[in-house]
């Protein structure tokens, strides 16, 4: 693993931050994301006991990671909480919440419970070549049904889960041997 400046990761991640604003207030994550990872970066997370996601290449990661997968979420934001830089490893780790653009009766955010991340590998250039989230699906999917219960849940994420439900995996997805 390669060393890199600390001022140039440092400036990474202000520009990742800023285009992650960008995107959610546009809605448009590949545009504004896409062009942060390498032609052959890789891009995964876990969906549980016996899902796996796995985008290979900008353009699966623009098409699936940052477009199919983020179908239905309109609105949403994900605010970091914290950030930190390994910049002998060329590494980075962000934390971030999953707030749904709604208002709870008592007015609170739903939002997941818990915090996600993500852990970045940078291949310099203001490029990473890796990308991996961790999140509590649990948490992800009791709020998605607290969502669905209140009658906010978007159309194309009840299409998603109800595919999902039928065994049709989604682009990227693969079962996990075991």
């Amino acid at each position: 693993m390669a060393a890199f400046p600390r001022e140039e990761l440092e400036e990474m991640v202000r520009r990742w931050l800023e285009a992650v604003k960008r995107a959610e207030a546009e809605n448009d994550w590949g545009k504004h994301l896409t062009p942060f990872y390498t032609e052959d970066a890789e891009y995964s997370w876990n969906v549980g006991p016996n899902d796996d996601f796995m985008a290979r290449g900008r353009d699966q990661i623009r098409d699936w990671a940052l477009g199919a997968e983020m179908a239905g979420l309109d609105g949403w934001t994900y605010p970091y909480q914290q950030v930190l830089i390994d910049e002998k490893r060329g590494e980075v780790v962000g934390f971030w919440k999953q707030i749904a653009p709604f208002k709870r009766p008592d007015g609170s955010n739903y939002e997941v419970a818990g915090i996600g991340g993500t852990w970045f590998r940078y291949a310099g250039n203001y490029r990473w070549c890796q990308q991996k989230d961790f999140f509590d699906i649990g948490n992800v999917a009791a709020l998605i049904g607290e969502l669905d219960q209140a009658g906010l849940l978007d159309n194309v994420m009840k299409e998603k889960i109800r595919k999902g439900a039928e065994g049709e995996l989604m682009p990227g997805h693969a079962r996990r041997q075991g």
